[in-house]
């Protein structure tokens, strides 16, 4: 496990998505953390992972004013180290990705972007002024490398492609403007690896032998990755063995 040593003692961190697969393997190795005092699990319905440092909030980035009122209850708490978005919509809700242009539809887009591109940058719009200012800051969201365009040689999965990749610019363009009034604070999109989880479930067929990882293995290397990650990188989408990958 990491050791978290570039970010101040006593971390205080919100995980977005926490009752996810990624999401809760984020919130219990945090939990588990000597260096974290405390842990916002944030989700739907409030369910996750309990123990003593994680404080369960039901939350939906869907709406906005939901969005804002959970940003306005942790602002009382006191300003944190690190926020996770571990949330993206790839199937479900009616929706498959795409395998060729007969699959698209105009629900499958809107669904895509609603919950891949527009959830996260309105839930930064609110959660990152509760980021501290003093000392390294991270605010990152799960993104992919298919949303890489130069990385694209399969082709497939329009909608899901096309959002990570606008998740992608709106990381960069947001790292550029927070960038300008608080210098120690970072931004990232993260590539977690194909991980055994609900999202991935349908497609783990194809996956190479060794390359279907375990969620408390992919979240222990994405925490080595946040751990690692400087002003330098902000802006970046980094994969979980700490390579930048190309958009």
């Amino acid at each position: 496990m990491t050791d978290l040593s570039s970010f101040s003692e006593d971390m205080r961190v919100i995980v977005i998505g926490a009752s996810g697969g990624i999401g809760s393997g984020f919130v219990e190795t945090l939990a588990a953390h000597g260096r974290v005092k405390d842990v916002y699990a944030l989700s739907r319905t409030g369910a996750g992972p309990r123990g003593e440092k994680i404080k369960p909030l039901t939350f939906d980035f869907s709406d906005e004013d939901n969005i804002k009122a959970g940003a306005e209850v942790l602002r009382e708490t006191g300003k944190f180290d690190l926020i996770i978005l571990a949330t993206g919509l790839l199937h479900g809700d009616g929706i498959l990705p795409e395998k060729s242009i007969r699959d698209l539809s105009y629900d499958g887009f809107a669904k895509s972007f609603a919950a891949n591109v527009a959830g996260p940058a309105m839930t930064a719009k609110y959660f990152l002024p509760l980021l501290k200012r003093d000392s390294k800051t991270v605010f990152t969201a799960l993104s992919a490398r298919v949303g890489s365009i130069s990385d694209n040689r399969i082709g497939g999965w329009y909608a899901y492609r096309a959002a990570k990749a606008a998740l992608n610019m709106v990381l960069k363009t947001l790292s550029i403007e927070h960038g300008r009034r608080f210098k120690q604070s970072i931004i990232i999109g993260l590539h977690p690896g194909t991980v055994d989880t609900e999202l991935s479930k349908p497609f783990q067929g194809n996956v190479p032998e060794g390359k279907l990882f375990t969620r408390e293995y992919s979240t222990g290397k994405m925490l080595e990755v946040i751990d690692e990650v400087s002003v330098k990188n902000t802006g970046d989408l980094m994969a979980w063995d700490g390579q930048r990958v190309e958009f």
